[in-house]
């Protein structure tokens, strides 16, 4: 076998190993050590009943062979006897086989979901690693790794019960059709293994490339009025034709491959149904066995050939499986790595009552240039400020940055909690769900009245909004119901209900006027909430208690307002050089 095959049957079999210790250690490991032991007694009985029918299927041939109606009769109720059992063990052993499987994705799936979603894996995942699709790989993957890795244990399982015991029938009939049994098995086993390897290469590639075009059609979906309105339907058709092609391309080769191995494949199956009699019926004709043994060697020796060739019968499903187990390997390797790995040279302190900056330096994403140089600055309880420039990705960079998603940088940033410190993007988001649990903070829904979020609502002149909407129980996709306006000023809502000491505001002017940005800088001063907001369109004309600018170069100034405090507008920013 080559080295590089020889690496990938053994890396296969780590990450097996890997997944069955993973589900016997969890939570789920005595009951699935249950399902387990119940599948293996079933397993047991299930191949005593073949053995047993076996015979008893000889005996019901002899039987009308030698015209010997008594024995018709009970070979006859022995059969329905044994088919009967066979058919409860088969039902209650598959039944079982679900309920393992079922368990095991619900383990594996919670597992991956929960690595995921910590320490903002979500987030970093992709830039961190390149790894794909992670979605689709804990979806997709995860469904078909489990449910086609439990088909294999029981098939190997199965498979050496199996031989064990129709390797004695065969035995006793003929040791030289034993012996052919085994001998066809192997040289099938070669001749697959040889016809399908690409098979493996192609599944994996195959699996991805399904996933971009699917990704890119959510896309047109989730961006359909923006893609309308740009009118850039043509290069989505190119890009959704090029997707097309390359997975349709692949496909076919899968399908050639596939033809070429059915070639042999499908001879090698029909040929099972030939050979005993071949090889049996001269004893026959030559009076030395009864002719209930012909139709017994071929049922033993179709069964044994069954269990010597699962390579030759599942390997379509192997080669899918080491795909879809690589995948999945993969994923779980870069959660791993991107939980212990920190890229961010920003450390980050959580210190009640304020934000400082200790020289902080801040890159661009490709580290081509420095967005802010060895910034020092406190933002103190109760304060409003103002970060202003002429580049937005200077001041998202610091947004993000407080916020603990931005990589490329060095220094200290000195900041309360997370509960107790809340970032409103320039796009805001609402996530689906009812209409109560979007404005409230999580672990807050059961503690906070309808009486207080209406109170909140009313204030910003959003009753009616929601109301329109179907009120606070209703549940929707909330980028279909409101504005972007709407959106950004529940958005605001969420804040006051939270009552963080400090909020972050990334371009508000972008969806709402300078009177509604006015009105929620003074409800928020009313309940001593410091606000830091990255200025664009009109936010600069209102009153702040300090500027901070960021300059081209990276270079900064802060400007102090002398008349903090001062009611109003009666302060503007450009007599503060911002």
């Amino acid at each position: 076998m080559p080295k590089d095959r020889r690496k990938l049957v053994r890396l296969t079999w780590k990450r097996f190993q890997g997944a069955i210790m993973m589900l016997v250690r969890s939570e789920q490991g005595p009951r699935a050590l249950v399902f387990a032991a119940t599948l293996v007694v079933m397993m047991i009985a299930i191949n005593g009943l073949n053995v047993l029918n076996s015979y008893v299927g000889r005996d019901f041939m002899s039987a009308i062979e030698n015209k010997n109606f008594a024995g018709f009769q009970a070979e006859g109720i022995m059969y329905a006897v044994v088919f009967v059992l066979s058919s409860v063990v088969l039902a209650l052993y598959r039944f079982t086989e679900e309920r393992l499987g079922i368990l095991w994705r619900e383990q594996l799936t919670s597992k991956l979901t929960e690595a995921y979603l910590t320490d903002r894996t979500y987030y970093r995942l992709d830039s961190a690693t390149g790894v794909a699709n992670p979605d689709q790989r804990i979806s997709d993957d995860v469904r078909a790794f489990t449910t086609t890795t439990l088909s294999f244990m029981l098939l190997i399982l199965n498979g050496t019960l199996t031989a064990i015991s129709f390797s004695g029938v065969l035995w006793s009939i003929s040791p030289l059709l034993f012996s052919v049994a085994v001998g066809y098995a192997v040289v099938g086993s070669a001749m697959t293994i040889l016809l399908g390897k690409p098979l493996i290469r192609l599944n994996y590639h195959q699996l991805d490339m399904e996933a971009n075009f699917r990704s890119d059609l959510i896309h047109v979906r989730e961006n359909s009025e923006s893609i309308a309105l740009a009118h850039r339907e043509g290069r989505f058709k190119a890009r959704l034709k090029n997707r097309l092609d390359s997975l349709t391309y692949n496909f076919r080769r899968l399908i050639r491959i596939n033809r070429n191995l059915a070639f042999f494949t499908n001879g090698y199956n029909y040929f099972i149904q030939i050979i005993p009699a071949l090889i049996i019926a001269p004893y026959f004709i030559a009076g030395k066995v009864e002719f209930g043994v012909i139709t017994q060697s071929t049922m033993a020796f179709a069964t044994l050939l069954g269990a010597f060739s699962l390579i030759v019968t599942q390997f379509q499903s192997i080669s899918a499986f080491s795909a879809v187990t690589a995948r999945l390997h993969i994923l779980s390797e870069a959660i791993e790595k991107t939980h212990h790995t920190h890229p961010c040279a920003i450390r980050i302190e959580e210190a009640p009552g304020k934000v400082i900056y200790e020289n902080v330096t801040l890159r661009s994403s490709d580290n081509s240039r420095v967005l802010v140089e060895n910034l020092n600055l406190e933002v103190k309880q109760g304060s409003r400020w103002l970060f202003t420039g002429p580049d937005d990705a200077s001041k998202v960079a610091l947004f993000r940055a407080t916020a603990s998603v931005w990589d490329c940088g060095s220094g200290k940033i000195v900041r309360p909690g997370l509960d107790d410190i809340l970032f409103l993007p320039e796009r805001p988001y609402l996530p689906p769900g009812a209409l109560r649990d979007v404005l409230l903070r999580t672990g807050m829904e059961n503690v906070t009245l309808d009486e207080e979020i209406i109170a909140v609502l009313r204030k910003l002149g959003l009753e009616e909004t929601v109301e329109r909407a179907g009120g606070l129980g209703a549940d929707k996709d909330w980028d279909d119901v409101f504005s972007i306006g709407e959106q950004h000023m529940l958005s605001i809502a969420r804040i006051f209900l939270a009552k963080p000491a400090f909020v972050y505001l990334d371009r508000p002017g972008s969806s709402l006027p300078k009177s509604q940005i006015s009105t929620i800088l003074d409800m928020l001063a009313a309940q001593s909430i410091a606000v830091v907001i990255l200025s664009k369109n009109g936010e600069s004309r209102l009153h702040y208690d300090s500027c901070l600018e960021i300059k081209p170069d990276g270079s900064w100034e802060v400007h102090h307002d002398a008349a903090a405090g001062g009611a109003g507008d009666a302060a503007d920013l450009r007599d503060l050089s911002c």
